[in-house]
């Protein structure tokens, strides 16, 4: 059984009740079914919803979003327009209203879809711990997690211009991932400049893939080319097997999944 709940309205408090061995708990969404079915041993809890890390802030040059906020809350703000095809993807609306930022970073594959999105948006996430705050980017920070002792207080990206997200699962709403992809592209003269994409599904935590940018970058985005990158990807993904698909599935479909990422089609 849980020996407490606190709720801190502060950070200094959390912190200290993270210094203590306390659990963060956000939404719960992912948490607290499994401190329920005791899949997970019972722990002391601080909450989170009271510690003021539910703010947004758009500028030109920079998106933050704090650490509690939900995905129903990004999904309705206009400004976030470039994260709603992701975070209306995951889950129901009910789940959205709890789940939160920082908390999707943390849940294991098949789920996550939000970080995969955030991958591809070069993202860096915002650590506060007992030395003060850190900023580390995201495809850094998610092989290794924070110390117990420290606190993802928030996301931050540079506004794209067009973020592509695909996800394929059992079922076109409210299901877990077989295959989530999400990438940047930049083109100039039908030529790809640049490119960051990112996959979810295809390893035990969402993942960069570096060989699918090498593959598009100096080649026009078509048929041929996404082919290319695909092929590219083939040794580095790592599929598993789930209550939603085998490996060998996901790694079958994968191709088409890029290319209708990527290409539309």
């Amino acid at each position: 059984m849980l020996t407490a709940v606190l709720v801190p309205e502060s950070l200094d408090a959390v912190q200290a009740a993270l210094a203590d061995e306390a659990r963060p708990l956000a939404g719960g969404t992912y948490l607290m079914p499994r401190l329920n079915d005791r899949a997970t041993p019972p722990t002391r809890l601080v909450s989170l919803r009271r510690a003021g890390l539910d703010r947004v802030a758009v500028g030109d040059d920079a998106v933050r979003i704090g650490a509690t906020t939900t995905l129903a809350r990004i999904e309705d703000d206009k400004r976030l327009a470039v994260l709603h095809p992701c975070v209306r993807s995951i889950a129901a609306r009910p789940v959205r209203s709890l789940a939160t930022v920082a908390g999707n970073l943390f849940v294991r594959q098949p789920y996550g879809d939000l970080a995969v999105a955030l991958l591809a948006l070069d993202a860096d996430v915002e650590i506060r711990g007992p030395g003060g705050s850190r900023s580390e980017p995201l495809e850094r920070m998610l092989p290794t997690g924070v110390a117990p002792d420290e606190l993802v207080t928030g996301v931050r990206f540079a506004p794209p211009g067009v973020l592509s997200y695909h996800k394929a699962g059992r079922r076109r709403f409210n299901s877990a991932s077989i295959v989530t992809i999400a990438a940047v592209l930049s083109t100039a003269d039908g030529v790809v400049r640049d490119a960051r994409i990112a996959f979810g599904g295809l390893a035990p935590r969402p993942m960069r893939c570096e060989a699918a940018e090498r593959a598009l970058v100096g080649h026009a985005l078509d048929e041929a080319s996404v082919r290319a990158a695909a092929h590219a990807a083939e040794p580095v993904i790592e599929p598993f097997d789930d209550a939603y698909a085998s490996a060998w599935y996901r790694r079958r479909v994968f191709p088409v999944h890029l290319r209708r990422a990527l290409l539309g089609h």
